[in-house]
C-alpha cells in the first residue's frame, strides 16, 4: 500500500524527449552566439587562413633568398662572436689570478672606459 504522503510522479517520455532536444538546440545557440561576440570582439584572432598564408604567386625570387640567409647567419655568427668575447672578458675581471697582473688590470679598465676590438683582444691576450 503507498503512502500516502508520497508524492506522484509520473514519467512522460515525450516530455523529456523535447526538454533535452530543447536543452541541446539552446546550448547550441549559446554556443554559436558567444563564438560571433567573440569574432566581432577580437577580429585579427579569427583571420581566414587564406589571409595568414602568403599567395605561391608573392614567392620571393630565388636569388634574394640565399643573399637573406647568409645576412641572417653572418649576424648570428656575429652574435656569437660578441657573447664569446664578454663571457672572457666577465671571466678575466672575475679571475683572482689577473688581479696581480698590472698589464691585465690597465687592459681591463682600458677595455670598460672605452671599448673597442684592439682592447678587447689586449684583454684576452693578457688576461688568460
Amino acid at each position: 500500500m503507498p503512502r500516502p504522503d508520497a508524492s506522484t510522479f509520473s514519467f512522460k517520455p515525450v516530455q523529456l524527449i523535447l526538454c533535452i532536444a530543447l536543452g541541446l538546440w539552446l546550448g547550441a545557440v549559446a554556443i554559436a552566439l558567444s563564438l560571433w561576440l567573440a569574432a566581432r570582439l577580437l577580429p585579427e584572432t579569427f583571420q581566414p587562413v587564406s589571409q595568414m598564408v602568403t599567395p605561391s604567386t608573392a614567392r620571393p625570387s630565388p636569388g634574394t633568398a640565399p643573399d637573406q640567409q647568409s645576412q641572417m647567419f653572418e649576424q648570428y655568427q656575429q652574435i656569437l662572436r660578441n657573447q664569446e668575447l664578454q663571457q672572457a672578458q666577465e671571466q678575466a675581471e672575475g679571475s683572482v689570478r689577473n688581479l696581480s697582473n698590472p698589464k691585465c688590470q690597465f687592459w681591463l679598465q682600458q677595455n670598460r672606459t672605452a671599448p673597442t676590438e684592439k682592447s678587447r683582444a689586449l684583454v684576452l691576450e693578457f688576461c688568460n
